[in-house]
């Protein structure tokens, strides 16, 4: 009769990191279907300079135009970009931003990111 070599205390280990490890695959992979949903996302779109009239105005009305309303696209729209680029950030749906990169002005859509700053970790290095 063989017996275990593992101490009773890290069974109970080994499986706790089993389940963690397991329950972090299945939220990775329910996040990575999440782009299947419905769900209306933050997106930047990138357009065109517009050379006749204010860029709000005519983000607006290019997002109006895959919308189906100036209503909409007002509730919508988060941020109107100006100086740098030319473009907004806005709410949208998969179909909505499959909608808006059809539009002619409409360079490129790309899902918002957040970015986190790391700290300096080790001896010396103090954030002030």
């Amino acid at each position: 009769m063989q017996t275990s070599s593992v101490p009773p205390g890290r069974s109970l280990y080994l499986n706790l990191i089993v389940v963690v490890l397991a329950l972090f695959a299945s939220i990775t992979m329910a996040e990575s279907t999440g782009e299947a949903s419905s769900e209306a996302k933050v997106h930047i779109i990138y357009t065109e300079k517009p050379t006749d009239e204010e860029p709000k105005d005519y983000h607006l009305r290019t997002l109006s135009s895959a919308l189906g309303s100036e209503e909409a696209a007002k509730d919508a729209l988060i941020y109107s970009y100006k100086e740098a680029a030319s473009g907004f950030s806005a709410k949208l749906t998969p179909e909505q931003v499959t909608e808006i990169s059809k539009l002619p002005g409409v360079i490129q859509v790309v899902p918002s990111q957040t970015y986190q700053l790391h700290k300096p970790v080790g001896a010396g290095f103090k954030l002030t």
